[in-house]
Formats: C-alpha cells, sequence, structure tokens
C-alpha cells in the first residue's frame, strides 16, 4: 500500500523490539501559553522519542528555533526520550493525559514501533497537532567504502546479502527498516536475507557508519548533511522522484535504473485529553511557523518538502497510516 510519496514493501523479516513506559504527571494548568493575541507562545515542550542528532531531533530543534526566531513562541524547550524506536517517549506522552504544554516529535517510524514493540500506548491515543515534513531517504556509506556508486553496491550486495550489513535508524516497521526490505526486494534480492541493523535514530547510526560497524546505512538525507559536508560520508543515492537541491551532485535511484521512489514523513502529536484552548496554541504556533519566511528558508536548506496538516486533516493521515501499517506487519509476523 502507498501512503503519500512513501512505498511499503510485501516482504521483510525481522525480530522485534521491547518496550519500556515511563511515567509523567500532569502539567498544572497555569496560563503559560498565549492563543489568538498575537504574543508569543510560553510554557511549550517538545519531547524527541530517540536520540539526539536523528531526524526528529533536527525536526524539532528546528522548530523550536524558528519560533523563537520568529516571535511565535519563546524558549520551547526540546528535550529527549529514547527508547525502542520512540514507544518509551509515546508512553510517556500518553501518561501525560491533559497536559497541554507538552507535544512529541514523530513519524513513520513510531508508527511501526508501536507494533513491532507491541507497546501499550498507541498514536490513536494521542492529540494529533500537525503533520510538518516528509523527507527522501538515502543509501550512505563511510569515506572509505570501496562501493563508489548505488550499483558498486547493489553488485556486493546481491552476490553476498547476508554479509553486508546495512544499518537505520528505526526499529523494524520504521523507515530506515522499511527503506532497505524494498530496496532488496526492487533489486532481486530476498528481504529475509537481509542483515539489518537497528539503531534508535540517526544519532545511534552515524557513529556505527563512521566506525564501520556496518556496510551501508538506509535513513533520510538529512540526518548526513553535516558528515557529508565534511567529507565524512558519501550518498550514493536518494530515494526521491527528483535529485535534492541540497545534494546536487547524488543521483535518485530511478536514475540509477533502480525503480524505487520512497519518502518518510514526520509530525507532531500531543497527549490524550487535552483542552481546546492547549490545542488551538499549538496548532496556531505550528500553523504561524509554518507560514514564516525562517521555516521556508529551512525547507530549503534541508530538502525536506512542505507536507503541512492540521487537526482533523492529520488524525485522518495517522489513522490511515496506522491501519496501513498495522496491516502489513500482521501479515510479515511483526506485528499480532
Amino acid at each position: 500500500m502507498r501512503s503519500p510519496r512513501l512505498l511499503v514493501p510485501t516482504a521483510a523479516a525481522m525480530l522485534a523490539l521491547f518496550t519500556a513506559t515511563a511515567c509523567g504527571a500532569t502539567a498544572d494548568k497555569e496560563d503559560t501559553a498565549n492563543a489568538g493575541n498575537g504574543k508569543p507562545a510560553t510554557g511549550l515542550r517538545l519531547m524527541v522519542p530517540n536520540t539526539a542528532g536523528g531526524g526528529y531531533d533536527t525536526t524539532a530543534r528546528v522548530a523550536a528555533k524558528v519560533m523563537d526566531d520568529a516571535k511565535i513562541a519563546t524558549g520551547v524547550q526540546v528535550f529527549n526520550l529514547p527508547g525502542a524506536g520512540g514507544t518509551v517517549g509515546l508512553q510517556r506522552t500518553v501518561n501525560e493525559k491533559g497536559n497541554g504544554k507538552l507535544a512529541m516529535q514523530m513519524g513513520l517510524g513510531v508508527v511501526g514501533a508501536t507494533y513491532t514493540s507491541k507497546s501499550k500506548a498507541t498514536l490513536t491515543q494521542t492529540t494529533p497537532l500537525a503533520k510538518l515534513i516528509e523527507e527522501a531517504g538515502a543509501i550512505v556509506v563511510p569515506k572509505d567504502s570501496p562501493y563508489k556508486s548505488i550499483g558498486d553496491l547493489v553488485t556486493a550486495w546481491k552476490a553476498n546479502p547476508k554479509g553486508l550489513a546495512v544499518g537505520g535508524g528505526s526499529s523494524p516497521g520504521g523507515p530506515d527498516h522499511l527503506l532497505p526490505m524494498q530496496l532488496a526486494q526492487t533489486v532481486g534480492i530476498d528481504p529475509k536475507d537481509v542483515n539489518f541493523v537497528s539503531y534508535d535514530g540517526g544519532g545511534e547510526l552515524l557513529p556505527a557508519l563512521l566506525g564501520n560497524k556496518i556496510a551501508f546505512g538506509a535513513s533520510g538525507f538529512g540526518e548526513f548533511l553535516d558528515q557529508v559536508e565534511s567529507g565524512q560520508v558519501r550518498v550514493l543515492a536518494v530515494t526521491s522522484e527528483q535529485p535534492i537541491e541540497a545534494l546536487k551532485d547524488v543521483p535518485t535511484l530511478k536514475s540509477s535504473g533502480i525503480d524505487l521512489v520512497f519518502t518518510n514523513w514526520r509530525g507532531i502529536v500531543a497527549p490524550p485529553e487535552i483542552s481546546a484552548e492547549d490545542k488551538q496554541v499549538w496548532v496556531d504556533a505550528l500553523t504561524r511557523m509554518h507560514d514564516s519566511p525562517e521555516w521556508k528558508a529551512e525547507l530549503a536548506k534541508r530538502g525536506w518538502t512542505d507536507a503541512f496538516v492540521t487537526g482533523d486533516a492529520f488524525a485522518t493521515f495517522l489513522t490511515d497510516q496506522d491501519k496501513a501499517v498495522a496491516d502489513i506487519l500482521t501479515k510479515l509476523g511483526l506485528a499480532a
């Protein structure tokens, strides 16, 4: 099944991770945020459910900075609560029922992790706020890799699929898992033979790549831009339909003769049962952020595709994604 610009594979086999929970207390109802009066919102906290340095972390910190620079919200606190593919953070979010000052950065990876990690908390329990962006994936190797092109890598991979480890910054069922599984299937490798190593976000994936613990990485290209610029890693191909402005010299899979397009997405949810007023504070702040020239500049700089929707539209999208991923993972034996 296809979500907007996201291809989901039809075969995969990986071990599931186990989830943990983290308790939280509901924040008090002091008037720390302002909605509809033109003043910057205050007192907002944005949780990143995996390690620093990954795609969720980058997105959350860019959003917080833009809101601060544009005087949309001041002092937005971004903090990390990693574990179990994002479901530790999800459990914390669900536990914070009624806390309208808290939100969680998330995306497709958390959708899949709720099933593969057998999480008690689900995204359907949260309050959807906004979908922000879509981002193409990238196939990345360390600077000293023997593979100079995606063709070189695929040739070696097909010759020894179990011998070439591929790493991703998400748990089984997440985008970094779905991408190499679908790439394998597209080039004629049985996904069951893929040696996939799961890392909790790009912050853990990058050191593994730089340390040659894996042959190549599959993740959102934005997670590697700094390392590409410094020459530490090389991007062999991106998974978008068209070339990425931020990586002008990197071919797409399609232009390299591999018929695959894959795009991830990221959004923000809040705890259950927040007030209508608190929800509106978040939606208003995120809408103003989206409309700001500062955010548009970040989209262009990072090669992110604008995919902004809020409220009910995002809730419908999230429900559809949840069902699609659940159906597929159930067929693959990765979800009950």
